[in-house]
């Protein structure tokens, strides 16, 4: 197994929340690797802290499919999904958020969007995909909020690191930067103007899913 983690604080109330997340970032950046077995008592120790948290966030990475079990056997980090398949849900649920979010966000949260919206303008047309993806993702993030749905938002937060690992390597769909990057900004101003039909209409065309 790679080299030991930061042990945590035990005394902090979010401590199931800390192992999650410590575990979440290792599998990303590839300090525990595709088929590493996770043993809890291990990551336990190099983390600090008892087996009840480690184990309690090696089940919700099963569940996110970072991690797989196989009772008796073994458990061990899973080998990336299928990419296509994440940029489909990605693209309907932040199609999903930004009917949402075009009704129910204030003016804030509403401007807070767009400051996010003109980052992965900037970015498309400078034609940086890895920097497209970053913004992307924080745009999704930002309006998911702003959609005001507790349960649109528990699932991304549940599967926010899956999401993120199988992104990797993510290209635009419009692959020409003049074409895409005028599709945004025509689903800037539908978004602008609460035009929730349009919006998620044009979102969902950039991603290719109409």
């Amino acid at each position: 197994m790679s080299a030991p983690f930061v042990p945590l604080e035990p005394s902090r109330a979010v401590l199931g929340d800390e192992v999650y997340a410590r575990l979440g970032e290792a599998i990303l950046d590839g300090r525990l690797a595709p088929g590493e077995r996770l043993r809890d008592q291990e990551l336990a120790e190099w983390l600090g802290v008892s087996r009840t948290p480690v184990r309690e966030a090696l089940q919700r990475l099963e569940r996110a499919g970072l991690v797989e079990v196989s009772p008796h056997r073994y458990t061990r980090v899973s080998h990336p999904h299928q990419q296509s398949d994440t940029v489909e849900l990605v693209a309907f649920n932040m199609g999903l958020a930004v009917r949402m979010a075009s009704a129910r966000a204030d003016a804030d949260a509403l401007d807070l969007a767009l400051e996010r919206l003109d980052d992965v303008i900037a970015a498309s047309r400078a034609n940086d995909p890895d920097t497209l993806a970053m913004a992307s993702h924080a745009f999704f993030s930002v309006v998911t909020h702003a959609s005001g749905n507790f349960a649109l938002l528990q699932f991304v937060r549940e599967y926010e690191f899956a999401i993120r690992r199988d992104m990797v390597g993510w290209r635009p769909f419009i692959e020409c930067p003049i074409g895409r990057t005028a599709a945004y900004e025509e689903f800037r101003e539908a978004f602008v103007s609460r035009d929730a039909d349009r919006a998620e209409s044009l979102l969902r065309t950039i991603h290719g899913l109409s």
